[in-house]
């Protein structure tokens, strides 16, 4: 196969993957590298490039960072580049048709799920949230809905009972890289025929904001236990302890199912042995714990420093 002209469309770490798997072999021209604005981040607000962008400026490749994917003059600059493929891993933007239609083997998406489920933005914190026990990743041509186009290739992995969201992000970005780079091949060649998604089984993956990260301690254990799983690292799952002049938030970032009962959010346990909260059924035994401001401590180095008793309430 004569070596392809490709776009790269990302943003997000995820996508640096692909991207470097496809500057890895010689069957892939990577002509430019396309990204979202560099955002203001941090308390002053200094703007930072994308993931993306950095990798991209050490290849020496061109980047375009339009604010709008359908802006005229970005289609424009697109078409100049004249490519065979554009490739696309969390870019960030829904494309217009006139970018779908522009190269002549379309655009092809990394999205991290088994398609038609988890379509949207957080397909990953989702699976674990929902404690599914398989994800994947799928090769989809894009079509204009929102993850709705044809499916080109699939691959599956476990989800594991020690996964977060921030493990099975890692895995699931090297496994849609190695993917991609084995199905451009194959699509190009028409030796792949593109299928479309089922009608059954569709279900959406909405952006993950803060607020989910506020505990329900009325849920059961193993619900609890899979969002503290499933925010990490973002929001993270937390809860608050009740204070003077204000509650105290704490994070939980590791826990682990455990066979007691109490009333909702009350201390049960707080000692050497474990910090124990009850749970609409069943109890969570906290590993992992953070005060806001505060570091990551082990629940026993909390303990230390931060002495509960059995019969507080966390809200």
């Amino acid at each position: 196969m004569a070596s392809l002209r490709v776009i790269f469309m990302g943003s997000a770490e995820l996508s640096c993957d692909s991207l470097r798997a496809l500057l890895a072999l010689p069957e892939f021209s990577v002509v430019a590298v396309v990204t979202q604005p560099d955002r203001p981040k941090g308390r002053e607000l200094k703007l930072y490039p994308s993931p993306v962008k950095q990798l991209a400026l050490q290849a020496n490749l061109p980047v375009l960072q339009p604010e709008r994917a359908r802006d005229d003059a970005f289609v424009g600059a697109l078409r100049s580049l004249r490519p065979d493929l554009i490739a696309v891993a969390a870019y960030g933007q829904i494309l217009p048709q006139s970018v779908l239609d522009l190269p002549r083997f379309g655009c092809l998406n990394v999205h991290t799920s088994l398609l038609p489920r988890y379509r949207g933005a957080a397909p990953i914190q989702w699976a674990v949230l929902n404690g599914d026990i398989e994800t994947g990743v799928t090769i989809m041509k894009m079509a204009a809905g929102l993850d709705t186009g044809d499916i080109l290739a699939q691959a599956t992995t476990p989800i594991e009972s020690t996964d977060t969201s921030a493990t099975l992000h890692d895995r699931l970005a090297r496994m849609g890289a190695e993917l991609l780079v084995r199905t451009i091949p194959d699509y190009v060649a028409g030796r792949i025929s593109p299928r479309p998604q089922p009608a059954d089984g569709v279900t959406y993956a909405p952006k993950i904001k803060k607020q989910d990260g506020h505990i329900d301690w009325t849920q059961p254990a193993r619900a609890i236990w899979n969002r503290v799983r499933g925010l990490v690292p973002w929001p993270g799952a937390f809860s608050y302890l009740p204070g003077q002049p204000q509650p105290h938030l704490l994070k939980f970032w590791q826990a682990e199912v455990v066979d007691r009962s109490g009333s909702p959010g009350e201390v049960l346990q707080a000692d050497k042995a474990g910090l124990v909260i009850g749970c609409g059924s069943g109890a969570l035994n906290i590993l992992v714990l953070q005060r806001e401001g505060g570091r990551r401590l082990t629940a026993r180095e909390f303990l230390a420093g931060h002495p509960l008793r059995p019969g507080q309430s966390l809200g």
